[in-house]
């Protein structure tokens, strides 16, 4: 049976991510990259997909608590059994030539047994390699892979004949070392990070990440969220090309057993520029710099014609195909890798990339010379196709519509391109982009407003409500005292589940009318945070408080969100974890922080 999605901690090295479960197993991994395929995926499915799990042998099931170190990425986790206390820390170095995953159990009391399991499949968990000792190793070989296991100076017992699993005794004061490292298999030397001592590994990962975090700008009531959200999107970076996925995981289920189940292991334009806006504005420069850079190589050799999503390298290509032998995450199928949306038409990206360019040159980031050619090749594109409908910000797979919230970001293009121009003294094309904004102004409020509802909708001519509407404000399309903002802001309520807010409405039969999926799901987490925003923008400060801080309630132990949230059954729902929730997370902060909004223990 798998474990709830919240039972999940992140890991990682800034190029790859695992994730470990509170009884002690890293369920899901994927080397050397974030879109490689799984070696560890019983995440989709069931302990034959592959696991690495380390724990005491007479422990309960989970550990009796568990915490990242402060402002880092290592993950502590207590194990209180009958004959003592042991502590477990996992992290993955920053990244050398090959990844390595370092594992140390530390006795605090007693003496206890652990167990160190490892059962590798490869190729998105259906491959069983050949497992062999090699010298001081444990080596597992399939293909192209080759995982190596440096076990130390254990004592360890291979259980059975199994060289795939150790037992060993830490007694108090004592500590043994795991380190598992990925190598490509034709190498058949050690790689080189198990060579480095465990303590050394340890401290330069620490220093790395506390070195990182004391650049944070932000000072406000909720330090400690948004500093654990700006890490998690620090982790979800790929750095050697500056590229950001939207989440490490793959094929999680935004309803239990539906078929909305997605991989996210990839650099979608609009998360991406969000997370470097979000970055920036905590003070993260070179961040901001590197995705410009990714974002230059990955649109080159058709700029005007964005892809809503692109590879970590900026590749185009995503063929999307489902794994029949993954029974899937409590049984939701199809489990699908790679993503579609590659192919989608999304007018909302253009304002996403636009907004970004801008609040980097307001931010002093200079933009490159070809940067303006860029600007030009957007807004020449947009121009001649803002008026066709498309799949919108939620990636809908049935047919296009004129989503309001895709008109609104062609609005945010052009505001951001005018604005662009005036900080470069470049206005040749200002009338031209004036006029656009102009219409697309008046076409929003004529064609997405309902003067039944006193709303702005979905979709031209739905009557249907879309949580997007919230960001009208906060993009600057109408200030936060317009009447038809402040009714719209009321009008969501009829979005509201359990004190969170959906994305839209589907209907009695679980179908939406605009996908055409099958199942419901849940709260979409960002949209909760949206929600808040808009309040503080409208005065509602304890309104907004109280909904903001009903979203770090459901964050997990470790301080994690998900996509989705279920008010039913108190379950995180979707790939985890997302940046588009943190990111949310870090906005809203700052939002409510300039509307004078303090937490309920500082109130």
């Amino acid at each position: 049976m798998n474990k709830p999605i919240e039972d999940y901690a992140l890991i990682g090295d800034l190029e790859s991510a695992a994730m470990i479960g509170r009884d002690g197993s890293i369920d899901w991994l994927c080397l050397p990259r974030f879109d490689s395929p799984a070696c560890f995926a019983s995440l989709l499915g069931t302990e034959d997909n592959g696991f690495w799990r380390v724990a005491p042998l007479d422990a309960q099931r989970c550990c009796s608590r568990r915490a990242y170190r402060d402002d880092t990425l290592i993950l502590d986790s207590w194990w209180e059994t009958d004959s003592g206390t042991v502590r477990v820390s996992d992290f993955m170095p920053p990244r050398t030539r090959f990844p390595c995953i370092v594992r140390t159990v530390e006795g605090t009391s007693g003496c206890v047994r652990v167990r160190s399991e490892l059962k590798p499949r490869f190729n998105q968990g259906r491959i069983v390699p050949w497992v062999r000792e090699a010298g001081a190793c444990t080596v597992a070989v399939a293909g192209p892979d080759s995982l190596w296991l440096s076990a130390g100076d254990t004592g360890r017992t291979p259980r059975g004949g199994d060289p795939g699993t150790l037992d060993f005794t830490v007694s108090a004061g004592r500590r043994v070392t795991l380190m598992l490292a990925w190598a490509p298999s034709h190498l058949c030397e050690m790689p080189a990070p198990l060579c480095v001592p465990a303590e050394t590994a340890l401290k330069e990962t620490g220093d790395f990440w506390r070195d990182w975090t004391a650049r944070c700008r932000y000072q406000g009531p909720w330090r400690d969220a948004v500093v654990r959200s700006l890490i998690t999107l620090k982790a979800l970076t790929y750095a050697p090309t500056g590229g950001i996925v939207a989440a490490p995981t793959a094929s999680l289920p935004e309803y239990a057993g539906g078929e909305r189940n997605w991989d996210y292991r990839y650099c979608w334009l609009r998360d991406s520029a969000l997370t470097l806006s979000c970055l920036l504005r905590s003070g993260y420069r070179n961040e901001a710099a590197a995705w410009l850079d990714w974002l230059l190589r990955a649109v080159a050799g058709g700029p005007a014609g964005l892809q809503t999503v692109y590879g970590l390298e900026g590749q185009r290509g995503l063929p999307e195909s489902e794994a029949p032998w993954l029974p899937g995450y409590e049984g939701a199928r199809p489990v699908r890798f790679g993503n579609a949306a590659a192919g989608q038409f999304q007018l909302d990206v253009y304002g996403d990339v636009l907004g970004t360019l801008y609040r980097s040159l307001r931010a002093g980031i200079p933009l490159e010379r070809h940067m303006w050619s860029l600007v030009n090749a957007l807004m020449n594109y947009l121009r001649e196709h803002w008026r066709e409908p498309d799949q919108g910000l939620w990636e809908v797979r049935g047919p296009r519509r004129h989503f309001v919230h895709s008109k609104v970001m062609s609005w945010v293009a052009a505001d951001r391109a005018l604005r662009i121009g005036a900080l470069l003294d470049r206005n040749g094309s200002s009338g031209q982009w004036r006029a656009m904004r102009d219409a697309i102004h008046a076409e929003v409020c004529r064609e997405g407003w309902d003067p039944v509802r006193r709303s702005f909708v979905q979709s031209y001519g739905s009557s249907a409500l879309d949580a997007s509407a919230l960001l009208i404000p906060r993009l600057g399309f109408l200030r936060p005292g317009d009447d038809r903002v402040r009714r719209t802001i009321a009008a969501m309520r009829e979005l509201d589940q359990g004190g969170f807010v959906r994305r839209y409405v589907v209907d009695g039969r679980g179908v939406h009318d605009v996908d055409g999926l099958r199942g419901g799901e849940g709260a979409f987490v960002a949209c909760s945070l949206w929600y808040a925003d808009a309040l503080a923008s409208v005065g509602e400060r304890d309104r907004a408080r109280e909904t903001f801080e009903r979203v770090l309630a459901v964050r997990n132990d470790v301080g994690l969100l998900s996509e989705q949230w279920d008010p039913v059954r108190h379950r995180h729902l979707g790939n985890t974890p997302q940046a588009f929730s943190h990111i949310a997370l870090v906005e809203t902060a700052f939002a409510l922080q300039r509307a004078g909004v303090t937490a309920k223990a500082c109130a």
